[in-house]
């Protein structure tokens, strides 16, 4: 790896209105901001892992949408870290918005009978998100795309705050943890955007693999990855124990959460 320093690769000049603190180019010629783009692994794999487990275990089709909805933001956020072109930054921006939307959704209706639609909450979701959507198109101010994706955010921990702490406190310890995780990825990801210049200089003075530790900005990838794909865990769990399932969480290689439902005993 040369000097860390923004440098000409193979996508050419950015035309993405943010760039983010890591140097362009620095690592391969081929991706803008290497380690931005390989953090959204977290956010791509276990997901995918996570929405076939959901299909084996025959449950309800939102929460396959949920895992896939977040493997969207990864492969968009993969690709705008990889070219920094707009048209992939908004693959990255607007799925953000799509799958809180989802997580919503599943949120709010999971103290309901199964197989049944909220209409209302469905389209007051869809028009949310259809208005952003063309608001950010035109305005292309990237201030307005984090009010409203943290005006979904708000919402989700309100949500998870009451199941947890008046409906199921058992699951504080979920609930709690994957708040904490996304707060620390929020909190990274002010520090990057605002002592960038003294993190660059920084990593001038540093070995190329202990540089790459603060790269703050793909922690904050691998921290919210985690942060949210708990949070599915913890919608998933709430619901299937409204429904008299047996949910239980295991580790994959002792590591990686994952949850696991058998059906009612008396079924």
């Amino acid at each position: 790896m040369a000097p860390a320093a923004d440098r000409e690769g193979y996508w050419g000049p950015p035309t993405s209105t943010l760039e983010w603190c890591e140097e362009n180019y620095a690592v391969s010629y081929y991706i803008a901001e290497f380690w931005n783009t390989v953090s959204n692994l977290i956010f791509i794999l276990p997901p995918i892992y996570g929405a076939i487990q959901t299909y084996k275990d025959g449950l309800e089709k939102r929460y396959l949408a949920a895992y896939l909805c977040l493997t969207a933001v990864g492969l968009g956020s993969w690709c705008f870290h990889m070219t920094l072109k707009y048209e992939m930054q908004l693959l990255d921006e607007l799925p953000m918005i799509y799958s809180c939307c989802v997580f919503v959704y599943c949120l709010y209706e999971c103290f309901k009978y199964k197989n049944t639609v909220n209409y209302p909450l469905l389209f007051l979701l869809i028009t949310y998100s259809f208005v952003v959507s063309i608001v950010y198109l035109n305005l292309k101010e990237p201030v307005f795309h984090q009010i409203m994706y943290g005006t979904l955010v708000s919402i989700i921990v309100l949500r998870s705050v009451y199941i947890v702490l008046w409906v199921y406190p058992w699951l504080r310890g979920l609930g709690y943890t994957s708040l904490t995780v996304f707060l620390m990825g929020f909190f990274l990801w002010n520090v990057d955007n605002i002592f960038c210049d003294k993190l660059r200089a920084l990593r001038e003075k540093m070995p190329p693999v202990l540089g790459a530790v603060t790269q703050f900005h793909a922690w904050w990838h691998i921290l919210t990855g985690l942060g949210s794909y708990l949070h599915i865990l913890l919608s998933l769990y709430t619901r299937t124990l409204f429904l008299k399932h047996r949910p239980k969480v295991k580790f994959v290689f002792g590591i990686w959460p994952v949850l696991l439902v058998e059906p009612p005993k008396n079924l």
